[in-house]
């Protein structure tokens, strides 16, 4: 069952404290998303399948002190329907290689695209 979890660390005003708690909340096994909220951006919300009072001993160990705000049930549609808006604000088509050259003697690899149907040129001469 997914879980909305969050939990306080007292990090002060450092980013380094930040940035830290962040990666070990992404690391955590279960964990679909983190996000820093409150004032002071020394609450931490975790969305997943996880446990949340071994992420908060981890944290306790690793950055500071940390105490479990609430827990709760994450509802469902509202997370489908988050991504369904942030999937039509930012449709992107990027390229993906097609493959990646291959040079002996541990040359460096450079990646080829597939070039777009559609593509006009830049140049006007052409």
């Amino acid at each position: 069952m997914k879980q909305k979890v969050v939990i306080r660390v007292s990090m002060g005003d450092h980013e380094k404290c930040r940035s830290k708690a962040l990666k070990i909340a992404v690391s955590f096994s279960g964990v679909e998303s983190v996000a820093l909220q409150g004032p002071e951006k020394d609450q931490i919300l975790v969305i997943g399948e996880i446990d949340a009072v071994s992420l908060a001993t981890l944290l306790r160990k690793k950055v500071g002190h940390s105490e479990i705000v609430s827990v709760g049930a994450v509802d469902q549609k509202k997370v489908e329907e988050k991504i369904d808006a942030n999937v039509n604000k930012n449709e992107v088509t990027m390229m993906t290689p097609l493959y990646y050259t291959l040079y002996p003697y541990g040359s460096t690899h450079y990646p080829v695209y597939d070039i777009l149907p559609n593509h006009e040129p830049s140049c006007s001469i052409m």
